[in-house]
């Protein structure tokens, strides 16, 4: 007979310390790192900066978390460290949404996205408590690329006005944009179909709900169609840049 799920909602003695350390990271990047900068890019600096402590951070100790569960599977119950790794994303995404809230309120779609993250690691974490393994295996896929992109993001907020960050910019773009091509494009939709076809045989029914596995692919598969929106549209200007350049100098 098939275990129901448990829907009992734990207390969260990490989450308030990593909330805490983001929060503590955002205000040193908005009153120390960048207090020089325009205050109209400062916000996007000290996102960029709180990123930069979550993203790779978050691609380790979420592989790590894999690695260190022997019974690693879709449905499999969540391991202490893998609770560990989904607060610390969680703390970094109500971090990021109080950021965009605050200083970008018009950005619908970004608060969309955390608010859909957030319901996801929540569900995984203190809803359900099983299926980690597929959850930070897709926060591996997205955070992967996340150094290269928050580097990208700096120089282009700076490009304009520091011939440094216009020279990072214009070397990271196509690597950054083919690295990102690969892992949002095919990567991450390939191991979305297989979560998929997991959690539809039934596999999983007996302790992740229907209703919120089927939540999830739809979050994730709406991110990932986005973001493939995002970088192709990030490769034709990139194509009508560089062309432009040339016609210049054939000129």
């Amino acid at each position: 007979m098939e275990t129901q799920a448990q829907f009992q909602f734990q207390s969260p003695p990490t989450l308030p310390l990593f909330l805490s350390f983001f929060v503590l990271i955002y205000l040193i990047a908005q009153f120390l790192v960048f207090r020089n900068w325009s205050p109209k890019i400062r916000p996007e600096a000290s996102s960029c900066l709180i990123s930069f402590f979550h993203g790779t951070p978050a691609v380790f100790l979420a592989t790590g978390a894999i690695f260190a569960d022997p019974n690693r599977g879709f449905a499999s119950p969540n391991t202490e460290f893998q609770n560990l790794v989904l607060d610390y994303s969680i703390a970094y995404f109500l971090m990021d949404l109080l950021h965009y809230v605050i200083f970008v309120p018009g950005d619908l779609l970004f608060i969309g996205h955390h608010l859909a993250t957030l319901f996801v690691f929540v569900t995984c974490r203190y809803l359900v408590s099983h299926g980690a393994f597929a959850i930070l295996s897709l926060l591996i896929l997205a955070e992967v690329t996340s150094f290269c992109q928050n580097t990208w993001t700096l120089a282009n907020a700076r490009r304009g006005d520091v011939e440094f960050a216009a020279r990072v910019y214009d070397l990271l773009s196509p690597p950054f944009y083919a690295l990102y091509s690969v892992v949002r494009g095919f990567a991450g939709p390939y191991f979305l179909y297989q979560m998929g076809l997991f959690y539809l045989s039934g596999a999983a029914d007996g302790v992740i709900p229907r209703w919120v596995w089927v939540s999830w692919i739809v979050v994730v598969l709406t991110a990932i169609s986005v973001s493939i929106l995002w970088i192709t549209n990030l490769w034709v200007e990139l194509y009508r840049v560089r062309t432009g350049k040339l016609e210049k100098k054939a000129r």
